[in-house]
Formats: C-alpha cells, sequence, structure tokens
C-alpha cells in the first residue's frame, strides 16, 4: 500500500431511454447461518468459505470475486465488538455516519466492474470511498493497482491503518473530493463508487478508458436509488440501470 500525501481535500426500476435491459436476479436459497469469528487461523478461514459458498448460491458467478472475497479478512476492517457479525450479509458501522457494504454489495459490484474482461486482472480502477479500506482490499486481487480516494480524514487514517499489515503494493489510498476522481491516475479501466449521487460526475467519465466502466449508485426520479453501470465506447456512453441499493450520499469537499 502506498499514499499520496499533499493531494488536495472523499424492486428494480425501467431502464432509463437509450439503456440495457438489466437481466432478472435467480433467487437462491437462504443459507443457514454463520457461525461466529473468534479471530483468525482456520476458524476464520472457514467462515469466510461459507460466506463465498452464499454468494455464489446468490449468483455471483465469477471466480475472480469469489477468489477475492475469500481471500480477505472481512473483520479485520470492523470494529472488535461487531467482529462476530463479520461475515454475515449486513452492512456495519464504520464510524463518522459511514457503513461498511455488505459482502453481496461488494462482490456484485466488482462483478460488474469486472464484466467487461473476461480473463486475467482488470487495469487501473479508481474507488471513491475508501471508508475503512475493504472493498479496496478485495479490488487489490482482482486489478493491476486501485487508487482509492476517501473525503474524511478520520476514515482515511483508519483505512490506512487497516491495509497497513497487507501490505497492498498495488493500493494507493488519497484524501481528498471523490466527485473530481483523481486526474493524475488517469484513464481508468474502471471506477467503482460507494456513495450515490443524483448523476454521475463529469470527472469520472472524462477520466474513464474507453472500452471501461463506471458502477456506482445513483439517484432516480423519484429518489429512489438504483445501481447504475455506464459503459464508455469510442462513440457513446451506454448505461444500463440496475437494481434499487441504498448508499450513503456523494458529497464533494473533504471533512
Amino acid at each position: 500500500m502506498s499514499g499520496r500525501p499533499g493531494f488536495p481535500a472523499r424492486g428494480a426500476l425501467p431502464p432509463a431511454a437509450g439503456s440495457k435491459p438489466a437481466a432478472p436476479a435467480a433467487k437462491a436459497a437462504r443459507p443457514a447461518p454463520m457461525a461466529p469469528v473468534r479471530g483468525v487461523g482456520m476458524e476464520s478461514h472457514a467462515v469466510r468459505a461459507r460466506m463465498v459458498e452464499r454468494l455464489a448460491a446468490e449468483g455471483i458467478a465469477d471466480a475472480r470475486v469469489l477468489g477475492a472475497m475469500g481471500s480477505v479478512d472481512r473483520h479485520g476492517f470492523v470494529d472488535s465488538a461487531l467482529v462476530n457479525q463479520a461475515y454475515e450479509d449486513t452492512s456495519l458501522p464504520i464510524g463518522l455516519g459511514q457503513t461498511i457494504s455488505k459482502p453481496s454489495v461488494v462482490a456484485r459490484m466488482v462483478e460488474l466492474l469486472l464484466a467487461g474482461t473476461p480473463q486475467g486482472r482488470l487495469g487501473r480502477v479508481l474507488e471513491v470511498g475508501t471508508g475503512c479500506g475493504y472493498q479496496a482490499a478485495v479490488l487489490a486481487q482482482v486489478a493491476s493497482e486501485v487508487y482509492s480516494i476517501e473525503r474524511l480524514r478520520g476514515l482515511h487514517e483508519k483505512a490506512r491503518a487497516n491495509l497497513r499489515p497487507l501490505r497492498l503494493a498495488n493500493v494507493h489510498l488519497l484524501f481528498g473530493d471523490g466527485m473530481q476522481g483523481f486526474a493524475k491516475g488517469a484513464p481508468y479501466a474502471g471506477i467503482i463508487a460507494a456513495a450515490g449521487g443524483d448523476a454521475v460526475p463529469a470527472a469520472w467519465i472524462e477520466q474513464l478508458a474507453i472500452g471501461g466502466r463506471i458502477v456506482a449508485p445513483t439517484s432516480m426520479a423519484g429518489g429512489r436509488q438504483v445501481l447504475v453501470v455506464l459503459e464508455k465506447t469510442p462513440r457513446e456512453l451506454r448505461q444500463t440501470v440496475l437494481e434499487t441499493v441504498q448508499f450513503v450520499p456523494l458529497k464533494s469537499g473533504i471533512a
């Protein structure tokens, strides 16, 4: 993991016009509750394996994503009082009014990001909203390089502390305004956001490589928030509107 000190200032809807329709999701049987996590070692490995089995049963099919989800200790990114809930499919508070996303949401968004790359690693990725660093650690397993930007200094520092022991040389943590992206790292093969606004910022689209894709929650008419995939081609920007989601608001500036 490396830092960039000094960087300024982090039911389904019908498709929008010009969008591609989303395929209906298959319903999976609800798995049995997971055993408590008591620390590290084999117990942790077993409970991560069960989480991966559940994700596969719920429709996550990309082996790269399942492997990444199984290789990162989620309990290392939550407060000690919440360790026993670390591998449940639930979001958990991480401080400053923010949360760590459900494992199923992380896996779903990363799989969507990888959909345009059938084999091997994705290229350079921009993550907007580092949070506690968990998704950055997952992305590090499937992308050649990850730039992750956080607007809240407290969470930026927490992510640095959480990721430091993992020694992920391909992860670069940035403190700044995520709505502006990070032009110095562009172009990006993928951009993924952990917060949603009324529209995908123009800076992200400009910094996206041709052939790349953006996966982000976006507010639609009526205030409902949905997951949107934008694909950049030489001639157009294709939008696909997917399922309803619930993320924290996308904000500008730093705090």
